[in-house]
């Protein structure tokens, strides 16, 4: 019985330091806002490849070129960032895991991306170069 009584005590104590999940182990949660530099420059990395080689998005509205491409892709990450950090201000919840703020942020990038090919497309139709 002095066995049993330790564990419990034991137990009991570890609670106060640590959030406790099923079974007695320890819980813990993981962040995913904000993504870390490495995240976003890698997600910069991906939108220049996209607009400037071969691809469903540059077969309809064309391919840029690899200075265009990359400033196109800071400016569509950076603001895509931007409207997702103050969708997170916004929704600052205590159990929030950043997920929902994610999303955000990847809708933007994608919905940028479009608007960005669209217009230069358009622009490109009305002042034809030769």
């Amino acid at each position: 019985m002095a066995e049993t009584a330790s564990v419990a005590d034991t137990r009991a104590g570890s609670e106060s330091s640590a959030p406790v999940g099923f079974s007695g182990v320890p819980s813990f949660s993981l962040k995913i806002w904000p993504p870390t530099q490495r995240t976003r420059d890698a997600v910069i990395h991906r939108l220049v490849e996209t607009l400037t080689t071969q691809s469903v998005l540059s077969k309809r509205y064309g391919l840029l070129s690899e200075e265009e491409g990359t400033s196109s892709a800071l400016a569509i990450e950076e603001e895509a960032f931007s409207t997702a950090s103050s969708a997170a201000a916004a929704s600052s919840g205590a159990d929030d895991d950043g997920i929902d703020v994610l999303h955000v942020y990847s809708r933007e990038i994608s919905r940028r991306v479009i608007e960005s090919a669209k217009a230069r497309a358009a622009a490109s139709s009305v002042n034809p170069q030769s």
